[in-house]
């Protein structure tokens, strides 16, 4: 276990969350804490209350939480990365209920309890020889987080619709593997950071997992208790461009986000300009309009070499790729990635059958009211197209052995659904008839027949035109 706690100056602080760490439940010996020292002045140094394998690490290159976390987990010699931050104190059993889980499989991420109090005037000599945190602060006054209310509500998160909204920091633990396989925290990433990095850990497929045991204090109130609305605003644009699935941030018509709400993907090998054309068309010009459109076909065989421009063998490919070359919402590429991630949803479907106007949108709809894995719909010819939920399709590739079929998979874990085309490829509507009535004859004068409609209305069209 390698605990990472990132830290910029509050060394009095500090001195009392390693104090707390000295004393954990959790074997010692089994334990690292490397203290990532984001260029504080000054630089901080290690308090004789510590963890015996203790180590101080200098951030290098940029600054902030991301770097530094980032920088920790390089450095980490453990299977599991715990992240705390440098102004809490845990009880003597959060380092042990954290990681106990990562015991019984390799992709969890476990989470921790934390309220926030006003920090007392305390030694780290009285951390260490407290039972409990309620011997050291009052807990009767503390402010909870969010985080424990959701977790209660949702009965720890089995019926969260997307849990990784909890896994906030400062305190969870995850497989080394898992932290490094989805990037690490993005530096890029100002304000919201472990939001967005929770986001993409449920993307690959993780499993999150609250214990209530793993209690801790956070000394001090966070930074949005004193200007809440400024840090709500501070934190959208980052989430708007790389959460997607935060659509209350997406509203803005016409806009390009970062991270696109669906990928949807065509196998164009041996397809003609023409029919690509009218896919991506179709699928660009759909109602849902956060999507990307990815052309599976093997780009790699064109060279830019002399050649017969008329005669190439690979005309249409060229013809495709130069077409579509400078768009920035289709990509090219030769084969297509297990997942999608980041993006939350994948579209795979024949590409001779072009999307309807509705057809992602009601996908979309339906695998959103139960949290389906996979939607199939089956197509008369007896092809299909299918949505697939990445966080489902992200778990399977983590569950299943090599060659497995991991729709089964799904199906055990999420539900793969069938349903027939006519609700995602609506028939047209038929125009209703429309009767013109015959406009009425002029009326007889007495012994003078009545003129035909169709002259009363020549001789009112050319009085109409006549010069005055």
């Amino acid at each position: 276990m390698s605990v990472v706690i990132p830290a910029h100056g509050g060394q009095d602080k500090l001195d009392l969350t390693l104090a707390a760490l000295a004393v954990q439940t959790y074997p010692g010996h089994l334990m690292e804490v490397l203290v990532v020292d984001d260029g504080s002045e000054p630089p901080i140094r290690l308090p004789e209350i510590r963890p015996v394998n203790t180590r101080v690490v200098r951030v290098r290159d940029g600054w902030g939480i991301s770097h530094a976390v980032n920088t920790g987990a390089k450095a980490a010699d453990g299977e599991i990365i715990q992240r705390l931050d440098s102004d809490m104190v845990a009880c003597r059993e959060h380092i042990e209920a954290l990681a106990r889980w990562h015991h019984v499989t390799d992709y969890l991420v476990t989470i921790g309890m934390k309220k926030f109090v006003e920090p007392p005037d305390l030694t780290p000599r009285q951390i260490v020889r407290a039972g409990h945190l309620g011997e050291l602060f009052a807990l009767e006054k503390a402010v909870a987080s969010s985080t424990e209310a959701t977790i209660t509500r949702t009965d720890g998160l089995r019926k969260s619709r997307n849990p990784y909204h909890v896994c906030t920091g400062p305190t969870f633990a995850l497989p080394r593997e898992v932290f490094h396989a989805v990037g690490g925290l993005d530096p890029t990433v100002a304000r919201g950071e472990d939001t967005e990095f929770a986001y993409r850990l449920a993307m690959h497929g993780v499993v999150f997992v609250p214990d209530l045991e793993a209690q801790a204090v956070h000394l001090g109130l966070p930074a949005q208790h004193r200007d809440r609305e400024r840090a709500v605003r501070a934190v959208e644009p980052y989430l708007a461009h790389r959460v997607p699935l935060r659509r209350d941030l997406r509203k803005d018509p016409g806009r390009r986000w970062l991270v696109p709400y669906v990928e949807i993907v065509f196998d164009v090998t041996d397809t003609s300009e023409s029919v690509v054309r009218q896919a991506v068309a179709a699928a660009l010009g759909g109602k849902l309009q956060d999507v990307v459109v990815t052309l599976v076909g093997p780009w790699s065989r064109l060279h830019e070499g002399r050649r017969s421009v008329l005669g190439d063998p690979c005309f249409e490919l060229r013809l495709m790729r130069d077409l579509f070359a400078h768009d920035e919402r289709v990509r090219l590429i030769d084969e297509a990635a297990p997942t999608p991630a980041p993006c939350p949803f994948r579209y795979r479907g024949p590409v001779d059958v072009p999307l309807h106007r509705a057809t992602l949108e009601r996908m979309v709809e339906s695998v959103q009211k139960d949290l389906a894995g996979v939607l199939v719909v089956d197509l008369p010819d007896g092809r299909e197209a299918r949505l697939e939920r990445t966080s489902a399709l992200g778990r399977a590739v983590l569950l299943a052995e090599p060659g497995a079929d991991l729709d089964a998979v799904i199906d055990a874990t999420h539900g793969v659904r069938h349903e027939p085309p006519e609700r995602y490829w609506p028939a047209p509507k038929q125009p209703e008839p429309v009767t013109i009535p015959a406009p009425a004859a002029a009326p007889a004068t007495a012994g003078v027949p009545a003129e035909p409609a169709e002259r009363t209305l020549l001789r009112r069209l050319k009085s109409a035109l006549r010069p005055n």
